[in-house]
């Protein structure tokens, strides 16, 4: 018999939802002849309009990459405490963590870049270098980690703008695209620096960390109350940051008051109103979904609960069907934004059975096959 699962259902119930969005922002990016993604200074021009319907389905996707690092983090802190309580040796820990970061990372130069049709480094290459990254910042106490995250979210626009936008024709440095800002040629592209998605990796694993002292009885402060304390508190920076119109905006100002411009902010690279925007309404929705998970219980077959217990393999499944059939199938552009949201539906409605056979074969032959323990 399998044991019961150590699992916080309201972590796999989030990163299931941002499955879901994160489905349909891929399927638009594909097909949707009209869609946007002009979340960037790099990209955006002044007075370019945003239609309606186009801004908010993008919109909201903007939550599915904060969430999968955060919460990356979250996942790694609580395995990684609980090995070094059960007295497992610290350098097989790190090895582990190295390892499996490295797995993560190259997955976008290599499978990824290879059904795009050119060197595409993206969300794949951040989680997986934070997480490699954390071999060293998991041995700093959760104090300090807070502070160098809040430091890189109130200061790194000061070293992200120093060369970045590029001029006009120009890519820009490879490098600092790798580590903070942005890099777009006919042959690569780079649009998730490491450094911004480390600082939200860091505040996940912090996470982590309290909710394993919250079990314990370590921690006074209950997970709803936190959640809710700090979604509130980082929706009020947002809209101050965005009210400001200045610094905190990685140059993607507000140019009217209408609403596409106020949830206009920068994702690539990331700004502190995109981040404040983005973890303020995370912490929010993880609030309520913590407060009903003891009233609704868990169903162990939920959508929500299957798709964020297999996130791996849902990303990696949908994302070579997509960009395969969008590269070498001549399907880009091929229809509209409507028309993007049924091929959605049908895509989730296959992906489920898939998972679900996923989940439990990986649970009946982890210890048959390592490289499980990756996907």
């Amino acid at each position: 018999m399998t044991p019961p699962s150590k699992r916080i259902a309201s972590i796999d119930w989030m990163r299931g939802l941002v499955m879901i969005f994160m489905v349909l922002d891929h399927v638009s990016m594909v097909y949707d002849a009209n869609h946007l993604s002009s979340d960037s200074a790099a990209k955006y021009i002044a007075g370019t309009p945003l239609p309606a319907f186009e801004f908010f389905s993008r919109w909201i996707t903007h939550l599915c990459a904060p969430v999968f690092v955060f919460l990356a983090g979250t996942a790694l802190a609580i395995s990684v405490e609980r090995k070094v309580a059960k007295g497992i040796d610290h350098k097989q820990i790190d090895k582990d963590i190295l390892l499996r970061g490295a797995f993560i990372a190259l997955l976008d130069p290599t499978v990824i870049s290879f059904f795009s049709g050119k060197m595409t480094i993206q969300v794949l290459y951040a989680i997986g270098v934070a997480m490699m990254c954390m071999a060293f910042f998991r041995r700093l106490s959760s104090t300090l980690l807070i502070l160098i995250a809040i430091a890189w979210f109130a200061f790194g626009e000061l070293l992200t703008v120093q060369n970045w936008p590029p001029a006009q024709g120009q890519s820009g440095s490879i490098i600092e695209a790798l580590l903070y800002s942005t890099y777009s040629s006919p042959d690569m592209v780079i649009m998730y620096p490491l450094l911004p998605w480390l600082a939200m990796m860091i505040m996940g694993w912090v996470f982590g960390r309290y909710l394993l002292a919250y079990r314990e009885g370590k921690a006074v402060i209950s997970p709803v109350r936190l959640l809710m304390s700090l979604g509130v508190t980082l929706l009020l920076a947002y809209a101050a940051i965005r009210y400001n119109n200045g610094y905190g905006n990685m140059l993607l100002y507000r140019y009217d008051d209408s609403w596409q411009q106020w949830l206009h902010v920068s994702k690539y690279p990331p700004s502190a109103s995109f981040t404040a925007l983005e973890l303020g309404l995370m912490f929010l929705i993880m609030g309520l979904m913590f407060y009903f998970e003891p009233i609704i219980g868990v169903r162990r077959n939920g959508v929500l609960l299957v798709f964020g217990q297999t996130a791996m393999i849902f990303y990696l499944v949908h994302r070579i069907i997509l960009t395969g059939s969008g590269t070498y199938g001549g399907l880009r552009g091929i229809t509209d934004l409507s028309t993007s949201y049924i091929i959605t539906v049908v895509f989730l409605i296959l992906l489920y059975p898939f998972c679900l056979w996923y989940r439990d074969f990986k649970a009946q032959n982890i210890n048959r096959y390592f490289w499980l323990k990756y996907l």
